[in-house]
């Protein structure tokens, strides 16, 4: 059975009871891109048709190479392989591997990856933290239903490979610190839990340098007082650690110990727009199949709209072929919505007019935009009963979805499909 949150407590958002009124454990994700500069190079080059991939080939991401000052910002494995480092002079790197692959780094197609994933985290949750360009904190705390922490770090993990074309390390934990910690485990592509009954057999026995926020400075301190391990740091004296180091000394301890209750601030402003994708099992050649798809993202994408209490003004649908040709069309709305149905029958006539012809599909997405307050439009007064009986549908459905779990009502024309949707 999902855990049910019935309230907050004192001014501290990310604390709730459950039914049971027991403090629940927070549920912390920290999502890591592997080797992000190189990656996201690397797959902007194959949509635009490169026949290469540079993560699989000795390359490196970094300035001029006419440049003295030029240096390494991220490398391949076959280039770390030759011995190159980040922060390598390109001409140090050159000499190491001569027939390195050199591109220069390009930060208006990392923000773009950046959003991207960005977007997709927000199909989860709301509560997330960007640490960097290239990682995330998420609180799931609030929006766990059904399915446990673990799973949903593995789905996260595989649907960035899929549908992004880029792999993450996804750490799975009750607090930021050990999140962060898991997910510098083992690279790339992994998803590691490192939960309090964890931290002895994980955590403790690392080198004391690679605990979270260590200032390079304070290794060879902490070496001099015999302590190399982050366990032997969790063991030691706490009075003797802040007497050592100060404030600093006594997070560290606590880090070492696991402990952090710091939360993950997020920004509180509503979107600007809502979409969520899917790529397929296998690829879609009949309409019928992706309208019952369509019908699961119209649903999720307005369950998130009426989360929100905002109506959307556009929609619009996108699919990209067996091929990765993408295609997409958008059309406004006679009048802002947060109706499941209007928001369908408006996708699906889109679908309609992109479909003209036989493909294979193997994503398909649904996206709303030009969103608006709900409490300050003024309602049309000719309104149907038929509008009103739908918002009443919509309602009594996200009604029994927030309390059984997203998964336990399903809409007819859902019936059919196999797909499995968050």
């Amino acid at each position: 059975m999902y855990n049910k949150f019935v309230k907050k407590v004192d001014k501290n958002e990310q604390t709730f009871y459950n039914e049971s009124g027991d403090i629940m454990e927070r549920q912390i994700l920290h999502v890591d891109v592997n080797n992000a500069f190189l990656s996201w190079t690397a797959v902007e080059m194959l949509k635009n048709g490169s026949k290469v991939d540079i993560r699989e080939i000795p390359a490196i991401i970094g300035g001029d190479e006419t440049k003295r000052s030029g240096i390494v910002l991220a490398k391949s494995m076959k280039a770390k392989e030759c011995g190159i480092k980040t922060a390598d002079t390109i001409y140090q790197a050159r000499i190491k591997c001569p027939n390195i692959q050199i591109f220069q780094s390009d930060f208006k197609i990392y923000k773009k990856y950046s959003e991207e994933l960005y977007n997709l985290l927000l199909q989860y949750t709301d509560k997330i933290e960007r640490f960097s360009i290239d990682e995330c904190f998420l609180d799931m705390t609030e929006y766990l239903m059904k399915d446990t922490l673990l799973n949903k770090g593995k789905e996260i993990n595989r649907r960035v490979k899929e549908e992004l074309g880029f792999t993450v390390n996804v750490g799975v934990a009750h607090n930021k610190l050990l999140a962060k910690m898991a997910s510098d485990f083992t690279k790339p592509d992994r998803v590691h839990t490192l939960f309090e009954n964890e931290i002895k057999t994980k955590m403790w026995p690392l080198p004391v340098s690679e605990l979270f926020m260590l200032g390079k400075k304070t290794v060879p301190k902490l070496y001099n007082m015999q302590i190399k391990t982050i366990g032997e740091l969790a063991k030691c004296d706490q009075r003797l650690i802040s007497k050592k180091f100060g404030k600093h000394g006594t997070q560290m301890w606590e880090y070492a110990n696991g402990i952090d209750n710091s939360e993950v601030h997020y920004q509180k402003e509503k979107p600007k727009g809502i979409g969520n994708s899917i790529t397929l099992p296998e690829n879609a050649r009949e309409i019928e199949k992706l309208e019952e798809i369509l019908l699961a993202l119209a649903e999720q994408v307005t369950y998130r709209l009426r989360k929100y209490d905002l109506l959307a003004n556009t929609v619009s649908v996108q699919l990209r072929t067996k091929d990765f040709e993408d295609k997409s069309h958008q059309q406004k709305l006679l009048a802002p919505t947060s109706s499941t149905k209007e928001i369908y029958t408006k996708a699906k006539e889109l679908l309609v007019q992109m479909f003209h012809k036989p493909m294979a599909i193997r994503l398909i997405g649904l996206r709303v935009d030009n969103l608006v307050e709900k409490e300050n439009m003024q309602m049309s007064l000719f309104s149907s009963n038929d509008n009103k009986k739908q918002e009443n549908l919509d309602k009594v459905i996200d009604d029994l979805k927030n309390k059984y779990g997203y998964d336990t009502v399903t809409r007819a024309g859902k019936m059919n499909t196999n797909i499995k949707f968050k």
